[in-house]
């Protein structure tokens, strides 16, 4: 299994959590590596992927060559993934009307989710914005999905160029990106987030929509799966431990175990906002329906799947078997 780094899931990485039955060689990459390595090779039985990757592969494959585990490692908000060019004129989220935005690639998880929520909350017409596709930091990167993109959809490819320098150079207005530009992470002062106080707009967004955005998923090769279906609710249950163990020591207020000042109260005052009804960070389909849904239409309405899809589509009904007494 290839996985990124997470406190989360360290238990289960180090050892310390054994899933029952499954003899497990954990490896730990950045995100990039793990999804491009299985992307393209297949290298791994079970590993971290992009969901809306994950999406595109299920309703876009004839034949999927792996299925999806709801367990959901990377979730944020990206209302703070929003980069302008100072001297572009935008002062608000409308005014990206009619400017040149780009993007590292049309299906990114975090520009669907982006695209999504100047559709449907801020009311822009994606038609209306001309797209531009390009490396964030580095020129040559590639589209990741063979796209249906909709009628009327401005999208250029700048394989020549990054999203970094041009918008340093403001040949674009804006970028939308998971990862950061260069020219705003090294103080270029021509380069700006669009919100000054991303969080209380993430805030504002969440209290409006109830979505917390999904980013990643864990997947699991078909061929291991029709083979040993019983590991999937075995691997949840090793996931939800190793999440469990991880949130009893940010709870802890005798030791610092994240070198945060008021870690513990941060850490509780987030999931009142994020879960105030039920279980942090949870995971499984039910628990997880409203934002799967929801992204779900926004990626067959942005021409990533060809078809449209429901959460209980996209992963087996292994994942959600519950016993009860």
């Amino acid at each position: 299994m290839a996985i990124s780094d997470y406190a989360h899931t360290r238990d289960l990485v180090t050892g310390r959590i054994r899933p029952e039955g499954i003899d497990l060689n954990i490896l730990s990459y950045p995100f990039e590596q793990v999804g491009l390595r299985f992307a393209l090779g297949r290298e791994f039985d079970v590993s971290e992927y992009s969901l809306a990757g994950f999406c595109a592969h299920v309703a876009n494959t004839p034949e999927p060559e792996f299925v999806g585990l709801p367990v959901f490692p990377s979730r944020v908000f990206r209302q703070s993934s929003f980069f302008i060019n100072d001297a572009s004129g935008i002062t608000s989220v409308d005014d990206l009307r009619g400017k040149r935005v780009g993007l590292p690639q049309w299906s990114q998880t975090a520009t669907v989710y982006a695209r999504g929520y100047l559709a449907h909350d801020v009311g822009l017409d994606l038609r209306d914005i001309s797209w531009v596709q390009a490396g964030v930091n580095s020129p040559g990167r590639k589209e990741g999905v063979d796209l249906a993109l909709p009628e009327g959809i401005d999208l250029v490819r700048r394989p020549d160029s990054c999203l970094s320098d041009m918008l340093a150079a403001g040949d674009i207005d804006c970028a939308i990106s998971a990862r950061p530009p260069n020219s705003f992470l090294q103080g270029d002062r021509g380069v700006r987030r669009l919100f000054p106080d991303p969080q209380k707009v993430e805030e504002e967004y969440f209290r409006r929509t109830g979505i917390f955005p999904i980013m990643h998923v864990l997947v699991v090769r078909r061929d291991i799966y029709e083979a040993n279906r019983w590991i999937m609710r075995n691997l949840m249950d090793a996931f939800n431990e190793a999440k469990a163990r991880a949130f009893d020591r940010f709870r802890d207020i005798t030791t610092s175990f994240a070198p945060l000042g008021w870690g513990p109260s941060s850490f509780e005052a987030s999931n009142r906002l994020l879960f105030p009804d039920g279980e942090p960070w949870p995971y499984g389909v039910r628990e997880n329906a409203h934002t799967l849904n929801t992204f779900l239409t926004y990626c067959h309405e942005q021409g990533v799947t060809r078809r449209r899809l429901r959460a209980e589509d996209i992963f087996p009904p292994e994942c959600s078997f519950e016993v009860i007494v």
